[in-house]
């Protein structure tokens, strides 16, 4: 039988939590605003489903581009190519 090849395939150990960080997320990372030009690491949250990137991008860090409803198109680059992403905020944290 051929081995799934789904979205969240190969994921096992990168979307983890820790016991003390088990189940959902604060509202206020839902709420959070992001400016255009902003900095933000990708760090998906694996509670939330919806507006997750593909995890290849997890741990990155990119430059909010846009709004797209209540999703952010980020920039982020991937080896020599720059790549558009469209994340929603429980994605995504402010770089420091």
């Amino acid at each position: 039988m051929k081995r799934s090849q789904g979205l969240r395939s190969g994921s096992r150990k990168k979307f983890t939590r820790t016991k003390r960080e088990r189940g959902l997320s604060p509202i206020t990372r839902i709420l959070e605003q992001y400016g255009v030009g902003e900095l933000v690491n990708i760090v998906i949250d694996p509670s939330i489903q919806r507006g997750q990137p593909h995890h290849r991008f997890h741990g990155l860090t990119g430059t909010v581009t846009g709004m797209q409803g209540k999703a952010c198109v980020v920039s982020a680059k991937e080896g020599d190519a720059v790549k558009q992403l469209i994340i929603r905020p429980e994605h995504l944290r402010r770089a420091k």
